[in-house]
């Protein structure tokens, strides 16, 4: 029990002590408290200064695209209407490069049918001579011999094939078509379509110089928002409520600032009786440790009452005295007990507990409670309306999640900032007049009609009447008709088969004049570089002409229909464009204002004036410094001091009774003695040995 109670009074000193530190500590906790208020207050101008010096920034972007409103509303005028002005002009640019290329082939269809006309005719040329030359000498009188006359026959029937295969000679020609391409490209087509390019790519020039004078109005709008945010944010009630505010706050400072010493005496106070208190209990178990330690050395249980040692009666006289000392300041003891039992226990209960969960905010909100005429009481003292739902909860919630004070206490009742950030009221103006920009785009021409007549007279060059298969047929075929050293070959071996003699060495020199006339002139033919070339060049130049000129008239009044669409797309229906990129344009400039708006409402509702240090404020007086500081040392001292008193009683009792056997008594007990029986000094006597004491008190009586 002792050990209990020595356990009970730590704990009430330990709570005691606890509580005096956490008092003189709680000066700092204060401050910070104060310190994060004028912050708040302090910041709050500042954020709100913030927030409207960032509509120059919101101005300063609406500003940059309206000096850029070329690259930005022209560029997208023009890629719009480049949907069909630029094919058009490419097809064009293209039908030009194709006319420069139909010159080329002609003059190379010109050149190489001269080269392949030249080789040729000097073949047919040599052929001929030898053909003549060969009749000549069948028609000598050998060949009318019976054995030389069916061979000369062969070789007579065979002198046909003795001829050119290819005979570029008879190709029609294409001087005429080419004087009239020529003709043609003495206009400089390309330079027409490229003028249009350059015409259709200063459109954000002509943007830019149309909406000279609007942008500058546009300008001189936005400027005078600028002037309307910031004399409406002067007007607002905020710097006269924070003013206010501040003063307070000041005052309350210095005002716990000047009592917190005499808050210090006081706990000072309180922790010395407390220590007295503690310092009670602690003597009271002093003596009886006391009297246990020197009871229990000093028993002689062979030792009568009277003659008790002095260790022994001064162990029972200080259990005696823990006995007195029990019964003097128990009563103060439970008094105090009771006392900060009462007021811990129900702190505890209706302050704390509730706190914790938030039913203490319930019940402050619990209409007509605080004020029997207003449902809500912390909305009639605001904003002298008390139907507004204006609860001690939410504002504690909202303030704990560090929302605005403007969403927290519901201030729109107060001034309502939708109506001042109505962007309808700002962008209006804007609108309308970014609405009255009007372009002109007739002032571009595409292609003019000096251009357009050339391309018809590119059509009627009458490169589609060039008879392209007999090109091709011609350049297919072979140079000669027969192979020339197949038919020396075939010669010389008929001429073997006469008589010898002079036929048939003319035959054979015949052979041989074929052998070289088909190696100096059907080879190179074939094989040099210059016809080969004269050749491949004829070819390719063929078949593009014959792919340009296909469908020739078609393709070029497709041209001319693209390009009049277009120009009618820029003088007519440029406007309907216009207005569409127009209000894409202005949306644009509105968004930025806005993203402007929402990110003040933005900001305003969960950053301007956060609450947080209201809240902070809330739990630093209730949670930390009532409950947890005070509350819970209140209730931790009155259990440990109650367990220690409680334990006082059974103490007491025990220590009557063990007072009994330490005590030096001035009587012998012997009632008492005699009905224990046997016991202590009486069976000396009952064995018969002599007892003094007894005798003497016997004699006595």
């Amino acid at each position: 029990m002792t050990v209990k109670s020595n356990v009970g009074v730590l704990c009430a000193y330990a709570a005691n002590q606890h509580l005096t530190n956490q008092v003189r500590g709680a000066k700092k906790l204060v401050n910070s408290n104060f310190k994060d208020l004028k912050i708040f207050l302090n910041d709050t101008p500042a954020q709100i200064e913030y927030l409207v010096n960032q509509y120059n920034t919101t101005k300063d972007k609406a500003l940059s695209d309206l000096n850029n409103v070329g690259p930005l509303l022209g560029s997208r005028v023009q890629e719009q209407l480049g949907k069909e002005v630029r094919p058009a002009l490419d097809a064009a640019l293209t039908m030009a490069g194709a006319i420069r290329e139909t010159k080329e082939a002609l003059e190379n269809v010109s050149v190489s049918v001269e080269v392949l006309q030249e080789g040729t005719e000097r073949l047919h040329a040599n052929l001929t001579d030898v053909k003549m030359h060969l009749s000549n000498t069948l028609n000598d009188s050998a060949c009318s011999a019976t054995q030389a006359a069916s061979t000369c026959n062969i070789i007579r029937n065979s002198l046909n094939q003795l001829n050119i295969n290819a005979n570029f000679s008879g190709l029609p020609g294409v001087s005429s078509q080419l004087a009239k391409i020529n003709d043609v490209l003495k206009i400089d087509l390309s330079s027409l379509v490229q003028k249009g390019y350059a015409a259709f790519n200063d459109t954000p020039d002509l943007v830019v110089n149309q909406t000279r004078n609007i942008l500058s109005d546009i300008k001189n709008v936005l400027e005078s928002i600028g002037s309307n945010i910031t004399t409406f944010a002067k007007t607002l009630p905020v710097q006269k409520i924070l003013a206010d505010l501040t003063i307070y706050l000041t005052q309350s400072e210095a005002y716990v600032q000047d009592y917190f010493p005499v808050v210090e005496q006081y706990d000072f106070y309180r922790w010395l009786g407390c220590l007295i208190l503690c310092c009670m209990v602690v003597l009271i178990l002093i003596f009886y440790c006391l009297g246990l330690l020197c009871g229990t050395c000093g028993y002689d249980k062979h030792a009568s009452p009277t003659t008790r040692g002095c260790i022994s009666n001064t162990g029972g006289n200080f259990l005696m005295a823990g006995v007195g000392f029990s019964f003097l300041f128990s009563w103060v003891l439970m008094t105090v007990v009771v006392l900060t039992f009462v007021t811990g226990g129900n702190v505890e209960k209706l302050v704390c507990e509730p706190f914790e969960d938030k039913t203490l905010f319930k019940v402050l909100d619990t209409p007509y409670l605080l004020n029997q005429h207003w449902k809500n009481y912390l909305s009639g003292i605001l904003f002298k309306n008390p139907n507004i739902n204006l609860t001690f909860e939410n504002v504690y919630s909202d303030c704990k999640e560090n929302k605005g004070i403007y969403t927290s206490l519901q201030l729109e009742h107060l001034f309502n900032i939708n109506e001042f950030l109505n962007i309808s009221m700002y962008t209006e103006d804007v609108a309308l007049k970014i609405e009255h920009i009007q372009i002109n785009l007739s002032k571009i021409i595409l292609l003019d009609e000096i251009g357009k007549e050339n391309l018809l007279n590119f059509s009627s060059s009458g490169i589609e009447g060039i008879n392209f298969a007999a090109y091709l047929a011609e350049i297919n075929k072979s140079v000669t008709k027969v192979d020339l050293l197949s038919f020396a070959n075939d010669l010389e071996a008929r001429a073997d088969q006469l008589p010898k003699g002079a036929l048939e060495n003319a035959l054979k020199g015949h052979a041989n004049n074929i052998r070289m006339i088909h190696n100096q002139q059907v080879i190179p033919l074939e094989q040099a570089m210059k016809y080969v070339k004269a050749r491949s060049t004829l070819n390719q130049s063929i078949r593009l002409l014959k792919r340009t000129s296909s469908e020739l008239t078609v393709k070029v009044k497709n041209v001319i229909s693209a390009v009049n669409a277009a120009q009618l797309l820029i003088n007519n229906n440029a406007s309907l464009v216009i207005v569409q990129e127009t209000k894409k344009y202005m949306d644009t400039i509105v968004g930025y204002f806005e993203q402007y708006i929402e990110w003040v409402k933005e900001s305003i509702a969960m950053e301007v004036a956060a609450c947080k240090p209201i809240a902070n404020v809330i739990d630093t007086a209730v949670d930390i410094f009532l409950c947890s500081y005070i509350t819970d040392s209140v209730n931790t001292f009155w259990f440990g001091l109650g367990g220690s008193s409680i334990f006082l009683i059974p103490a007491i009792i025990f220590a009557v009774k063990l007072s009994k056997y330490y005590r030096r008594m001035d009587t012998e007990d012997v009632y008492d003695d005699m009905e224990n029986g046997n016991n202590g000094y009486h069976k000396e006597h009952l064995y018969g040995i002599h007892n003094p004491v007894f005798t003497s008190s016997v004699e006595q009586w």
